[in-house]
């Protein structure tokens, strides 16, 4: 993938989830691939899927607050250096993963942590048996056709190798970043 999406409007940015179970280090990766892939020029989201239901990112209290507070559907919190969107739900599951892509302004890559099943777009699961329960259970890719790919630290893995899904070094993102480009 060369130039970036401002300059070729009419792609899709590649988008890749990052699965894992808890601990595993998926954030750690993220965070790493974000730098690598604006490192090479690329402009880069993320949409990070929590299970916790009462996120905020403003102090109770706080101006912002009150207006959600007091029922505003939705909240825009804007400086000079950045804003957010606050958007109520009173759905019983987190948004379909393409309704959050369809709000991302134009961009080449959009990394996806959390979300275990998403149809449509390839998944890597974050793999260390060392921050798993005694014994480290499978991984997800054992029993999900829809992980593509594997990192696991580089002398480890699981005991056996589900058929059909690539290996990566966990620790070289680079490798993660071509591999992620090239599909």
């Amino acid at each position: 993938m060369t130039g970036s999406r401002t300059q070729r409007p009419d792609l899709r940015p590649r988008t890749l989830g990052i699965v894992g179970r808890k601990n595993s280090g998926k954030t750690h990766l993220v965070v790493r691939l974000v730098r690598e892939l604006r490192g090479r020029g690329l402009t880069v989201s993320t949409i990070k899927h929590t299970h916790h239901h009462e996120i905020e990112l403003d102090a109770p209290g706080k101006d912002s607050w009150r207006h959600r507070e007091a029922g505003a559907g939705e909240v825009i919190l804007a400086s000079d250096r950045r804003w957010f969107l606050v958007h109520e739900s009173d759905a019983p599951s987190p948004p379909a993963l393409d309704e959050l892509l369809a709000r991302l302004a134009p961009c080449d890559v959009v990394l996806v942590e959390g979300y275990k099943s998403f149809a449509g777009h390839p998944r890597l699961e974050v793999y260390r048996a060392e921050a798993s329960t005694t014994p480290a259970p499978a991984p997800l890719a054992a029993a999900d056709p829809g992980i593509a790919a594997l990192a696991c630290p580089a002398q480890a893995g699981p005991a056996q190798w589900p058929a059909g899904v690539r290996r990566l070094d966990l620790d070289d993102t680079a490798a993660i970043a071509d591999w992620l480009l090239a599909g």
